[in-house]
């Protein structure tokens, strides 16, 4: 099994920055690929960013540029740094791992998530 608890979300104005941590344990080849999806009220839920324990990292189009996912191994821990933040970045964000074999993770669709964490939330304002 494996448990993914987020933090870090709040309220911050357009332009704006926030850091999401997510710590994790349980089976190591469980969380080989590890990202972020998001999920705006009404709205479906989306791949963020993604990363494999090699550190290979893939991101959604809508992010690139303002977006940086990095690890660290040895603190089992998850970062999505969020920068040039826009109101349409608001939602819901989840932390998500899948297992070794899910090669189609790097669709980032929620299928290809085996685990999900709780989410925190990020709200950005005008």
């Amino acid at each position: 099994q494996v448990q993914l608890v987020e933090s870090g979300g709040g309220s911050v104005q357009a332009g704006g920055s926030l850091r999401l941590s997510c710590a994790a344990s349980g089976n190591t080849d469980s969380r080989y690929y590890m990202g972020w999806f998001r999920q705006a009220p009404g709205k479906e839920r989306e791949g963020v960013a993604g990363i494999d324990r090699r550190g290979s990292t893939r991101y959604a189009d809508s992010v690139k540029g303002r977006f940086t996912l990095s690890q660290d191994n040895a603190k089992n821990t998850l970062y999505l740094q969020m920068n040039s933040l826009k109101p349409e970045d608001s939602g819901m964000y989840f932390c998500v791992a899948a297992d070794r074999g899910r090669i189609g993770f790097w669709l980032l669709h929620p299928t290809n998530a085996d685990y999900w964490g709780q989410g925190t939330q990020v709200t950005v304002s005008s």
